[in-house]
């Protein structure tokens, strides 16, 4: 199936590994002109070379910025004037008693996972708009209908990137711009695998411990039963970028493994 997306420009941002790294690779696969982006210039070189490696065809470019911040921002903006495709991907999550959480958790968490995405489509869009073709997509998580109680404060985030994701697809009616959000759920990352790594060595037991201990407590509606690869996300996330996604706007798409108990 041809995605229609050959030759578009596509930035992803926090994409020097797992779900962003993952969409970027389905990107270029697809022929994508693709900007990676990262904090460190040793993650951006790493990445840049798995993705070449893995898509000797591909046309990537990487930059050096944290996207989280305003200033991060503008030194994308300066590099990249404009663009087909954003993904914002960028975002942090970490589980903390809800009583627990300072106010500036709060802030910074709202941040890095909120306004990054704010400043990037408020950049990007309305130009995307002016030519007549563009897609947004917001890396939510299945946590915005789902919220977790050991970490309401991410939760919040990825509700809220629903509000924004369905405000700007409003304000884009009829533009030729798409804007949607993508609901991972459990997902294998190397973050996420190095944390529950780190917990099983902790607590004297195997990560296949651990990981069934976190379907039975904390997701058991999981349909799956067990953790999604980034691969399998970035399968619908690509999609939501494509021209075969045309029809697609406003919406909230999961791929959660079944976790959020309802149809709709």
């Amino acid at each position: 199936m041809d995605l229609g997306i050959s030759g578009k420009r596509a930035l992803v941002t926090g994409s020097t590994g797992g779900i962003g790294y993952a969409i970027a690779q389905g990107l270029a696969a697809e022929g994508a002109e693709v900007v990676i982006a990262g904090r460190t210039q040793a993650s951006v070189d790493g990445a840049l070379k798995r993705l070449r490696d893995a898509v000797p065809s591909a046309r990537v470019t990487a930059l050096v910025a944290d996207c989280a911040t305003a200033a991060g921002a503008q030194t994308v903006f300066a590099s990249v004037p404009d663009l087909d495709i954003l993904v914002n991907n960028l975002g942090i999550y970490g589980r903390k008693p809800a009583f627990e959480i300072t106010d500036e958790e709060w802030r910074h968490i709202f941040e890095v996972n909120v306004m990054s995405g704010v400043r990037f489509a408020r950049r990007y869009a309305p130009d995307m708009a002016r030519r007549g073709w563009g897609r947004v997509v917001f890396v939510s998580s299945e946590s915005a209908l789902n919220i977790p109680k050991e970490m309401i404060h991410y939760g919040m985030t990825k509700t809220a990137q629903l509000s924004i994701m369905r405000g700007m697809a409003m304000e884009l009616a009829g533009t030729g711009v798409t804007v949607n959000a993508l609901l991972p759920g459990p997902t294998h990352t190397e973050t996420t695998d190095r944390l529950r790594a780190d917990r099983a060595q902790a607590a004297g037991i195997t990560v296949a411990q651990i990981e069934a201990d976190f379907f039975a407590n904390f997701r058991p509606t999981s349909l799956l039963r067990r953790f999604t690869s980034a691969e399998e996300v970035a399968a619908l996330g690509v999609y939501l970028c494509s021209a075969a996604a045309s029809g697609t706007s406003g919406s909230a798409m999961r791929v959660d493994g079944g976790v959020v108990n309802q149809i709709m």
